[in-house]
């Protein structure tokens, strides 16, 4: 099944074979460090070609030009680690990958190396280092927290011309109305390729909410 899962996802995403073998690296190194540090969830690691590796691709199909961006809240390297190991041939990408566990930027830093991944990896809370990344293209962020709470973190960044994409489920809808109390922001909602629920939602300007 993850042999079949991993050619169908190579072939729809156009994956030259240098980054497959890539990809593979990402995928064993996966598996190996989960059981140090639990990652993702033990019952996608059988699905992760089509949970994890292609639910991270679609983004980067949709800043084809994004030279940088910035992922809060790694964990996993998903999608950011993904996202650079993929990119790499694209001239001058740089991805900041941010997370305050440091068992977790040991995975991201040993499997950036080895798949020679154009990351910096920042071991520190998101509101101590979003704001010294201002000028980035895009900023992402997966699993990680209401869509509130995720404008809040990266305010600095969307208020100054950073496009935020950010993978929801099918709860999107709600959190947008939550947002809205406290956001004023230009959004699209993208069908996600990966689960028929989901939805990206595309932010490409913030402001506060005249209270």
């Amino acid at each position: 099944m993850s042999s079949d899962q991993r050619a169908r996802v190579l072939a729809e995403h156009d994956v030259s074979r240098e980054t497959a073998a890539a990809l593979d690296i990402y995928v064993e190194q996966l598996a190996r460090w989960q059981n140090v540090k639990n990652l993702v969830g033990p019952a996608t690691l059988t699905e992760v070609w089509h949970r994890h590796v292609a639910d991270a691709l679609q983004l980067l199909a949709l800043a084809p030009e994004a030279k940088t961006w910035v992922d809060l809240g790694s964990g996993a390297g998903i999608p950011g680690l993904i996202l650079a190991i993929s990119g790499r041939v694209r001239s001058g990408l740089k991805i900041h990958l941010i997370e305050s566990n440091a068992r977790k930027c040991a995975f991201l830093t040993e499997t950036a190396r080895l798949t020679g991944a154009p990351v910096t990896v920042h071991n520190a809370r998101i509101e101590s280092v979003v704001s010294s990344l201002t000028g980035a293209d895009i900023v992402c962020a997966r699993a990680l927290a209401p869509l509130s709470q995720l404008l809040a973190w990266t305010e600095p960044l969307l208020k100054t011309g950073t496009t935020g994409l950010f993978p929801k489920g099918r709860d999107a809808a709600a959190e947008l109305t939550e947002a809205d109390r406290e956001w004023t922001f230009a959004r699209d909602l993208i069908p996600s390729r990966t689960d028929s629920q989901a939805r990206i939602v595309r932010v490409t300007s913030l402001s506060r909410v005249d209270p």
